[in-house]
């Protein structure tokens, strides 16, 4: 096959997705890698129809690569994750209105073009979590205690664009991240942006039926066949606090050799629908949990 990666500078040295690229390459598939952000692109001529089986975007939120895939996508190429679904998690106020519509557990969210605007926030909503809609790997994630806290933080809040504001959920200070990847699940803690603590690393944790649920209907809701999940365990059960599509899959065992085989499923059949609007629907199990194994004394998981 003939595969089309559109990777950002900001990944060209990544092991995702390089990795995945080199695998492909290995069992013989031609893989064409594209970097958008630092390319002259004709645009009228860079989409060629049917000269690849699929295109694979590893990007940026904010980055140009996106514009490129949709370009594949309006020429009517097979598109991983569906294009449509990418554009619906990557801005983050259009997620939480889809998500939330679709009855998965997302926190009230306000979204504003301008940090100002975020003063007619109750002050019973604070403490807030502020990011930009478009924020992506942790970036500009903020605590804001109180208005008074964030009148003094609007002046670091210029020029992020749009932002969004959550009540905070309070938890122990990690998240759970679900990376979903070839119909299967995986689950790892890993030290909250909200609560730095060098001497918290990922790893891997067994993934509850309840956590495996909501994942699996956040495929669904949002229609990404690779993704990733942000969980926190909050004192009401637990909440979404962010999606993306193509993590890093960190600790997933041969992430590049199952992340490879689930591109080459999606190609063959030709990508996936996107997301179907229908009415809120309970949480459905996914069909595939992988067994965790508990590591030896010392050893990580």
């Amino acid at each position: 096959m003939r595969l089309c990666f559109l990777v950002e500078e900001h990944y060209r040295h990544d092991g995702m997705p390089n990795e995945v690229i080199g695998q492909l390459t290995a069992w013989g598939h031609r893989v064409d890698v594209v970097r958008p952000g630092g390319s002259l692109l004709r645009m009228t001529e860079a989409v060629d129809a049917g000269a690849h089986d699929a295109w694979v975007l590893k990007t940026v939120s904010g980055g140009p690569g996106l514009t490129l895939l949709e370009a594949a996508a309006a020429a009517g190429m097979t598109t991983v994750n569906d294009a449509r679904s990418i554009r619906g998690v990557r801005d983050k106020a259009l997620a939480a209105a889809i998500g939330r519509g679709r009855g998965l557990p997302l926190p009230p969210t306000y979204a504003v073009a301008c940090p100002e605007l975020l003063r007619e926030i109750p002050a019973a909503e604070y403490p807030l979590v502020v990011k930009p809609a478009d924020g992506s790997s942790g970036r500009a994630v903020h605590l804001v205690s109180s208005p008074e806290r964030l009148e003094s933080m609007l002046p670091e809040l210029a020029g992020e664009g749009m932002l969004i504001a959550q009540p905070y959920v309070p938890n122990s200070g990690t998240d759970i991240k679900v990376y979903g990847v070839g119909g299967e699940l995986f689950a790892t803690e890993r030290c909250s942006p909200l609560h730095p603590d060098p001497s918290v690393r990922e790893r891997r944790v067994p993934l509850s039926s309840e956590v495996a649920a909501i994942a699996a209907q956040v495929g669904a809701v949002y229609g990404l066949d690779l993704y990733g999940v942000d969980v926190l365990l909050g004192p009401d059960g637990p909440v979404v606090v962010d999606v993306n599509d193509f993590p890093s899959f960190r600790q997933v065992p041969d992430a590049a050799g199952r992340v490879a085989r689930a591109v080459l499923d999606l190609a063959r059949a030709g990508g996936s629908a996107p997301p179907p609007v229908i009415a809120p629907r309970p949480y459905a199990l996914p069909l595939s949990i992988p067994a965790q194994v508990p590591a030896a004394a010392g050893e990580a998981v």
